[in-house]
């Protein structure tokens, strides 16, 4: 019989709260900041004066000015307006240059369009604690991008606490996108069934609820007959003691999770003992029978 190595029991380690990333975003008191407070000064306090009743000592003054404008004659206004033309032409043209010659803007990977030729397809597996999923997952060549969250469920939208109430009905899973010249789906589902228990119904190892359930979401009828077929000859094989229990269903809105549950295990391993006690053994496991599959620049 081929076994495979069980979760430690070790219980999950705290997460971190959502509650630290936010920021205090409370309104500004203008009437108590003195910032707002302090006189207004030069051309603001000009207008403050002149925007009173007007005295009769400004009315004067302002006779003056226009006076001396008309003595000016028309060719100093003309020249003016000459002048801030070529100024606003000037700004115009290095404006349109400055566009012209500016690179355009950075594309994240995960929004750039792939090239034609290459072909990128969707899967989505359930295997207990997406922690522990992520990380196998993002080790093997030819997988591209892998997103934890939550599917199978009937709320909308659902929160981590949520879910891990077992009510909503959603598992937790990862979504993976994968290049099908590299890796075939059969063999993200020998990974899949290498690197955790299916013969454990709504549970892996110390993670117990419908949250923590085996599954595999299939996203075509070619996938779908892929891993029934696969699960039959597991069974058939008698490869583990007990009946596989994953379940196969059409995949349905994927979530994603909150961004801390992200690249978890490679952000915390050294942090949470949850990651040292069950998701280590996982990964050396998946280095020991997947080690020619990997990326190059994997580590345990």
């Amino acid at each position: 019989m081929v076994r495979l190595p069980f979760e430690a029991a070790e219980q999950r380690g705290p997460t971190p709260s959502l509650s630290r990333l936010c920021c205090d975003q409370s309104p500004i008191d203008r009437g108590s900041d003195p910032f707002f407070q302090q006189p207004p000064s030069g051309l603001a306090a000009w207008r403050s004066s002149v925007s009173q009743k007007p005295t009769p000592l400004i009315l004067w003054g302002i006779g003056l000015l226009l006076l001396a404008g008309c003595a000016g004659g028309a060719d100093s206004t003309t020249t003016m307006l000459v002048a801030e033309n070529k100024v606003e032409a000037q700004v115009i043209t290095a404006g349109a240059t400055k566009t012209a010659d500016a690179p355009q803007e950075n594309i994240s990977p995960e929004n750039s369009p792939m090239p034609d030729d290459k072909k990128l397809e969707t899967a989505t597996f359930a295997a207990g604690c997406f922690w522990c999923t992520e990380a196998v997952f993002q080790r093997l060549k030819g997988v591209e991008k892998v997103v934890s969250g939550y599917m199978g469920g009937k709320l909308e939208n659902p929160t981590y606490e949520q879910v891990c109430s077992g009510r909503t009905g959603h598992a937790e899973c990862i979504q993976l996108t994968f290049d099908p010249s590299l890796i075939g789906y059969k063999q993200l589902l020998e990974v899949f069934w290498k690197t955790h228990d299916p013969t454990t119904l709504n549970r892996q190892g110390n993670d117990i609820g419908t949250q923590y359930r085996s599954a595999v979401f299939f996203h075509s009828p070619q996938q779908r007959d892929l891993a029934t077929e696969y699960k039959k000859k597991l069974d058939d094989a008698h490869v583990f003691d007990k009946p596989i229990v994953t379940e196969i269903t059409e995949a349905t809105k994927f979530y994603p999770a909150e961004g801390y549950h992200q690249n978890y295990f490679n952000l915390n391993k050294n942090k949470n003992p949850y990651c040292a006690f069950v998701i280590v053994p996982k990964v050396e496991k998946l280095h020991e029978i997947f080690a020619d599959g990997l990326k190059e620049d994997t580590q345990r």
